[in-house]
């Protein structure tokens, strides 16, 4: 079984949007498609293991943001490759309440859904949602799943529905290859001109953000 033909399938980039309690969190999720247009209804697939998951179980409520190919790549890596449990993924990202859900202002567009029906699977709930609100805001052409990984060069986190295993093994490299170093919070691996020795020692990772610190040489 080729398991790639699943990459045929459309996928998108969202941050998933909830409460904790008064406190805004928020994941990202791949899985997400309207289901129905009277009344308007949309699903989206959330692992058991983001905290997200049991503050929409406990909210009743969530919204779903699209990113546009141009939002900031760190945004995924912030709200994918973090936990909201101990950290504030909302610590620097301007956002409005919107249909009674937190909004970061940077999204393309969003929709707010109040949980009408829900399915489990052993490691997933899809979340039924009917729209109480939704709304263009900033436009732009909405990222997708490929153009996060072929343009972006992102990987999968491994809370996501689509996330494999081998996705994240170092592929064969030439017999004359670049030194490569990996993030070991988001996976963005870098193989650039300059030595990664030799990059500001303020260097961040363009995907999560994070310092040179947390990148360790693989090849």
């Amino acid at each position: 079984m080729n398991l790639k033909a699943l990459h045929t399938l459309s996928y998108g980039v969202y941050l998933c949007t909830s409460w904790d309690e008064g406190r805004p969190v928020g994941c990202v999720a791949n899985c997400a498609v309207q289901i129905t247009s009277d009344p308007a209804t949309v699903a989206v697939s959330i692992n058991k293991k983001n905290f997200t998951h049991a503050c929409i179980f406990a909210t009743g409520f969530f919204a779903i943001a699209v990113l546009a190919e141009d939002s900031d790549p760190k945004l995924i890596g912030k709200f994918g490759f973090t936990s909201g449990k101990d950290t504030d993924k909302f610590d620097g990202v301007p956002y409005t309440v919107r249909g009674k859900l937190p909004v970061p202002d940077c999204s393309a567009s969003y929709v707010s859904c109040r949980v009408r029906d829900k399915w489990e699977t052993e490691t997933h709930t899809v979340f039924l949602g009917e729209i109480t609100d939704a709304d263009v805001l900033r436009g732009g052409k909405p990222m997708t799943y490929a153009y996060y990984h072929e343009v972006l060069k992102g990987k999968t986190a491994a809370n996501a529905p689509t996330y494999r295993k081998e996705e994240s093994a170092p592929e064969p490299v030439s017999e004359a290859p670049r030194a490569v170093y990996r993030c070991d919070v988001c996976g963005y691996e870098y193989d650039g001109e300059i030595p990664f020795e030799q990059l500001p020692d303020d260097w961040i990772c363009p995907l999560c953000g994070m310092g040179k610190d947390h990148f360790e040489k693989i090849s």
